[in-house]
């Protein structure tokens, strides 16, 4: 090998050397800008990252605050309906006890009349308590005679019957004699009177043998058919 063929080659790798480091440093400085890159981009997502939790954080927040204010509120709404409902009964209540109270006064002085002249009953006692032990029973007009007719009549007065108006006018009945000793050798009868009474609720009425009693022009009169038979309890 020549000197100047060596010389070439020389020149040759130093040449190569010198592309390789350039290579090198190129290659270096592209590893530290992909770095620096992903460096920023790690900083941008955690900025990002921490920006979305502090939203979620203070929309949790505000979910939560909503939720206990519109908890109060339920609440409150909960607390003044139950009071309206109470105070709603209690005007339904006393509506119902005034107009029950108004029926009956406005049956009395028919119910006497009936009683006397119909029945010939010679005493009529309205609204009649009475009380052994725990028990208690309440006829809303009593009417008997002690004469030859020795009978006895109790009066269930309603403004709207209902099947447990018969129901109770029953339990009177069934009842009266351990309440009244005094009666029990008289016969004793039922009169249904009511303000509104169905064709339903009055056959129901006579089918248990008790006097039905409607009311006209303010006035209570009795309303059976001709061949009724009221029954004697």
């Amino acid at each position: 090998m020549t000197d100047e063929e060596l010389k070439e080659i020389v020149a040759s790798i130093a040449v190569e050397h010198r592309e390789l480091v350039v290579a090198q440093k190129e290659t270096d400085r592209q590893l530290k800008e992909t770095d620096h890159q992903l460096k920023v981009q790690a900083k941008e997502t955690d900025r990002q990252l921490k920006e979305t939790d502090h939203q979620l954080k203070v929309q949790a927040k505000e979910t939560d605050r909503q939720l206990k204010a519109q908890a109060v509120e339920a609440e409150h709404d909960r607390r003044e309906m139950r009071k309206s409902n109470r105070e709603l009964g209690k005007q339904i209540g006393g509506l119902a006890n005034k107009f029950g109270s108004f029926t009956e006064g406005l049956a009395l002085p028919s119910m006497q009349q009936i009683l006397r002249s119909q029945f010939n009953m010679e005493v009529v006692s309205p609204s009649v308590r009475v009380k052994k032990g725990d028990e208690e029973l309440e006829v809303d007009v009593l009417s008997y005679a002690n004469s030859t007719l020795n009978e006895v009549y109790v009066v269930e007065v309603k403004s709207h019957l209902r099947d447990d108006g018969i129901d109770q006018l029953s339990g009177i009945v069934n009842r009266f004699r351990h309440f009244f000793p005094e009666h029990k050798d008289k016969k004793l009868y039922g009169i249904m009177a009511a303000v509104e009474m169905s064709n339903r609720l009055k056959e129901r009425v006579l089918s248990k043998g008790f006097y039905a009693a409607k009311i006209s022009d303010e006035v209570f009169s009795i309303d059976v058919p001709a061949q009724f038979h009221p029954k004697a309890y």
